[in-house]
């Protein structure tokens, strides 16, 4: 089974980026990776040149991500009352977290199944 098709049965694949093969489909998922970074890493040189780089710093920045959420929700219990917050501010914000927590996963996943095919790609050069 080729990676297109692969890939293509993957609910993890993001919308943005052209599935592997097609014609351009690195520039999409170069431009799609450089949405997830903070705008400084994106502009670097080496990540610019090497989207399977950029990958990697995509897949590190969405895992911190997740562990600021996790924390975010794990202590928002705790910790927002003593900042006078009413009680449904809180029950909104906790609800928040754990919907960022699950969208978050979501991308870590799409991350990687893009870093796997420009990892692919790379190897077939």
């Amino acid at each position: 089974m080729s990676l297109t098709t692969t890939t293509r049965l993957s609910p993890d694949w993001p919308c943005q980026v052209k599935m592997p093969g097609s014609y351009d489909w690195e520039r999409s998922a170069a431009k799609w990776l450089r949405d997830l970074v903070p705008a400084r890493y994106a502009s670097y040189p080496a990540l610019i040149r090497h989207p399977v780089l950029l990958a990697r710093h995509a897949q590190i920045q969405v895992q911190q991500e997740i562990r600021v959420a996790r924390t975010a929700l794990q202590t928002a219990r705790a910790e927002l009352p003593v900042l006078g917050l009413p009680e449904s501010v809180i029950e909104h914000t906790i609800k928040l977290y754990a919907a960022e927590v699950l969208q978050l996963q979501h991308i870590a996943r799409s991350v990687r199944a893009v870093s796997e095919a420009l990892a692919v790609r790379g190897m077939s050069r």
